[in-house]
């Protein structure tokens, strides 16, 4: 046996060494080591002798398996450097052609729906304000007529702040305190929209911890439902490009607005993706909230120290990412915050591709 030893050994190592490429390689490989392959054979054989066979033979077949390991590794690395070689032989840079644009990056949806909405508002002659993202209970709830009984404040709802502070502290869970700081700080008439990041403790495929809300208020002498409806119907049909859209308006409860409405918007089916646009009570619509609205509760102005009897106002509330979903196509919330590069790839807006009323703002 020990000759024939050799002679395998001399044959494998031969023909490993004679190998053309990668390819070939491995198939000299598996006809010695696979399954199936001759020194694979020769060790399967040890089981079946007797305790002096197997001392005598065993550590030549295993020395005939290193040998042909090594040689293949030897090989491997052999035919991977020539190949690099290759390659870098081939790849040549001509110094004198001109040089590529450099990436300008992506815009995140969230950023690209935040301009066209600072966009759309300023044209209407809103202001853009904004205030801490921790606040204290009382800007954040007490002034915006949510007392202390109210769901919102529980923990399992809200991010509480541990440690001693004058007044509790949250992370907070809507930009309304932004228009209580707002009122404070400024003589009417007001107009103001506050978009941020806001934190509420839930997570599923359409709601995350963080996420961005945008609020309006405005504060002026007699204004009405009208001017908020005329207003909202203006910005939607700004911010999704159609002159169809068709709101309804359902009677809603919200703490810091009375009356309050759920603001609807009608869309469509169309190749089994929803198109938001026409009246959702045609054949084949429906109607879908985008908004929470309503006329600013009396004990908020006073809150504010504003006198409520000289002063109205209306307000009006949502979320940005659900715009952007609704806007752009996009079913889950989730991937807004995932720092996926394919998705925002994907979805993203060039850098130089900012939103305007007059180039669209879906540009």
């Amino acid at each position: 046996m020990t000759t024939d030893l050799n002679q395998l050994r001399h044959d494998l190592v031969a023909s490993i060494d004679a190998a053309a490429g990668l390819d070939a390689l491995e198939a000299i490989r598996v006809h010695a080591l696979g399954k199936q392959g001759a020194v694979t054979g020769l060790l399967k054989t040890l089981g079946g002798m007797s305790p002096e066979q197997r001392q005598a033979e065993g550590p030549r077949i295993h020395g005939l398996r290193e040998a042909v390991t090594g040689a293949l590794t030897a090989r491997k690395e052999s035919l991977e450097a020539a190949a690099l070689d290759a390659r870098l032989a081939s790849e040549q840079l001509d110094m004198t052609l001109p040089v590529d644009g450099v990436p300008a990056g992506s815009i995140h949806p969230v950023s690209q729906v935040m301009d066209e909405l600072a966009e759309i508002f300023a044209d209407l002659g809103f202001a853009v304000a904004s205030g801490p993202e921790i606040e204290d209970d009382w800007h954040n709830f007490t002034a915006l007529n949510i007392p202390e009984t109210h769901p919102a404040r529980a923990m399992h709802d809200t991010f509480y702040l541990a440690g001693e502070h004058e007044r509790p502290m949250v992370l907070r869970t809507h930009t309304s305190p932004v228009q209580i700081r707002t009122m404070m700080a400024n003589k009417p008439p007001i107009r103001i929209i506050a978009p941020g990041r806001v934190y509420r403790s839930d997570s599923d495929a359409t709601h995350t911890p963080m996420f961005h809300q945008i609020e309006g208020l405005v504060i002026d002498k007699g204004i009405t439902l009208g001017h908020l409806k005329w207003t909202l119907e203006t910005f939607l049909k700004a911010f999704f490009e159609r002159d169809d859209i068709v709101l309804r308006l359902r009677p809603s409860y919200f703490p810091f607005t009375e009356p309050s409405a759920e603001v609807d918007v009608g869309f469509t089916w169309t190749n089994g993706k929803r198109v938001i646009g026409g009246s959702g009570d045609a054949v084949g619509g429906g109607w879908m909230e985008v908004l929470g609205s309503g006329m600013v509760h009396r004990k908020v102005i006073e809150a504010a120290g504003l006198d409520p009897d000289e002063w109205q106002g209306f307000a009006f509330g949502t979320g940005v990412d659900r715009l952007a979903m609704l806007k752009y196509g996009m079913d889950d919330l989730r991937p807004f915050f995932d720092g996926d590069l394919r998705w925002l790839k994907h979805y993203g807006f060039s850098a130089l591709d900012v939103p305007t009323l007059s180039g669209g703002v879906g540009a």
